[in-house]
């Protein structure tokens, strides 16, 4: 089957919302079958997402499985959709970790299941579709929409501080996108002005005739409302209280899906579109970066509640995927989408293996643990393999993408690969102190002496994450190969945009900017 000629992106996209149509209609005290359909929902929309895998070219930069229909013709907004090389791994991390957080949440969530059910599933549908929007209106429709479940999922269902933690959540993030809206329609009017076309298309506006000084102020505003989705140092700090209060599977989603839509925005948008001001900022995003990477780890080193922990290693994880992004070259950027797959693998299930013994003992605090070992010996292996794969140990997924950013980063400049190591160091450091406290040694509380192992669930929740950890530790090139072409495509634009002269951008446009898959 052509898979090509369907409209499989809409289909990916929207079928959480049949699960949504079909959970109205159930008594909401009937929650046990309200999850079974939300978990059967998200099974069948990730295995309707893997054709996408295996239908792809990756021998081709251009947008595939393309969708293009008029919405709002007169305005030039349409409903466009399609998937590269860069969007297609995290379509897929977005199917995968919907199954593994609804899963999560079989005993977590015993009250108002109907709404966390319906919440998870809609974000599930804004998430896929921010990556494969290519209208700059159905974009920002998408980026907004996954704003309001994950504002409910932590505001209803979260910790004692959950109101507060969503509400700066909230306002961090409409910050961000008001200021993201306004470079839009910047861009909007200038493109008429220049073409005579209105279009919200988002690849017409690769290549456009920029001044310096314009550049500069859209890629800051685009620079604001993505960083503070990342989030980069210094606007992360709604992220560890978010995290903290959030229930499990909102940790999940929002570590490993949330955030990468920050730095997908800047390989999609700030990247290809503002390429000059892209280049002048790369020694401030690098600094920015290495800051993020080394801070994330000392505050990390400093916490005695594991879930804040690993809400901060996810400061230093993203921080290290900025640094490898703007290193401006195949190694840095490979690394850095790799990296978001490999954060969203590691991150979540940490996050789902604190949720485990959260749930039976009620409390994160280290100093509670010590010993599990000698009695959930299931959970002490994977416990073990996970945090390996978070520092980067080889053989697992992290030392891969790892080792790709810091060639980047040595290529761009000698001192950001050399500082960054440092930061690598400190993850390693604070993931083995926490897992000595909280696993190794003699048991010190006798309530830890009666916990009990990974269960069926729970092992099913976390095996399918430990096969992605091991498989793209072993053997990344099925994973790369899709992403390359994509990649030194965006490379080409970049350079190709910052060097020629302003009267061959626009001659140039149409050839850098079509998304069309006819030669």
């Amino acid at each position: 089957m052509n898979y090509q000629n369907l409209p499989i992106l809409s289909i990916v996209t929207f079928f959480p919302l049949i699960g949504i149509f079909i959970i109205f209609f159930i008594r909401k005290d009937n929650y046990r079958l309200i999850q079974r359909i939300a978990f059967i929902t998200a099974v069948i929309d990730f295995i309707l997402s893997v054709p996408l895998y295996f239908s792809f070219d990756s021998s081709q930069w251009k947008m595939q499985f393309i969708e293009n229909i008029p919405w709002i013709e007169q305005f030039g907004i349409y409903y466009s959709m399609g998937i590269d090389g860069i969007s297609l791994p995290l379509v897929l991390l977005t199917t995968f970790l919907s199954v593994i957080a609804i899963l999560s949440t079989w005993t977590a969530v015993t009250e108002k299941v109907k709404g966390y059910m319906i919440s998870l599933l809609f974000l599930e549908t804004g998430m896929i579709g921010v990556f494969c929007a290519l209208d700059f209106i159905l974009f920002y429709i998408f980026w907004e929409v996954m704003l309001v479940p994950m504002y409910f999922i932590i505001g209803i269902w979260g910790g004692p501080r959950r109101l507060y933690a969503a509400i700066k959540f909230f306002l961090y993030t409409m910050f961000g996108s008001s200021l993201m809206l306004v470079a839009i329609l910047v861009l909007y009017f200038i493109n008429h002005a220049q073409t005579g076309v209105y279009s919200f298309s988002i690849p017409q506006f690769f290549g456009m005739n920029l001044s310096m000084n314009l550049q500069f102020w859209l890629f800051l505003a685009f620079f604001i409302a993505f960083g503070i989705k990342v989030p980069i140092f210094p606007f992360h700090t709604w992220l560890p209280d978010a995290h903290v209060e959030a229930p499990t599977a909102g940790s999940v989603i929002l570590a490993g899906v949330l955030l990468k839509m920050g730095t997908y925005g800047f390989l999609r948008i700030s990247l290809p579109m503002l390429p000059q001001a892209s280049m002048n900022f790369i020694p401030f995003i690098s600094v920015l970066g290495i800051i993020g990477v080394i801070y994330g780890a000392m505050v990390s080193l400093a916490q005695d509640d594991i879930k804040k922990l690993v809400a901060y290693s996810s400061v230093s994880h993203l921080g290290l995927c900025m640094l490898g992004m703007f290193a401006m070259n195949t190694a840095g950027i490979q690394g850095s989408i790799l990296q978001m797959v490999n954060h969203g693998l590691s991150t979540g299930a940490l996050f789902l293996m604190v949720g485990i013994i959260y749930e039976q003992r009620h409390t994160r605090l280290i100093s509670e643990y010590g010993g599990l070992w000698k009695v959930i010996p299931v959970f002490t292996i994977i416990f073990l393999l996970v945090a390996f794969s978070s520092m980067g140990v080889p053989g697992l997924n992290g030392f891969v993408s790892e080792i790709l950013i810091l060639i980047g980063a040595f290529k761009r400049n000698i001192w950001f690969g050399a500082i960054v190591t440092v930061g690598l160091i400190l993850d390693t450091v604070y993931l083995l102190w926490m897992f000595q406290r909280v696993v190794l040694g003699e048991i010190t509380k006798d309530e830890n002496r009666h916990l009990k192992d990974m269960n069926k669930r729970e092992l099913l929740c976390l095996l399918p994450i430990i096969l992605f950890i091991v498989w793209i530790g072993v053997y990344p090139r099925p994973f790369l190969n899709k992403m390359q072409v994509s990649v030194e495509h965006l490379i080409e634009q970049v350079k190709f945009n910052n060097t020629i002269t302003e009267g061959e951008k626009r001659e140039a446009h149409f050839s850098y900017g079509n998304f069309n898959t006819d030669d």
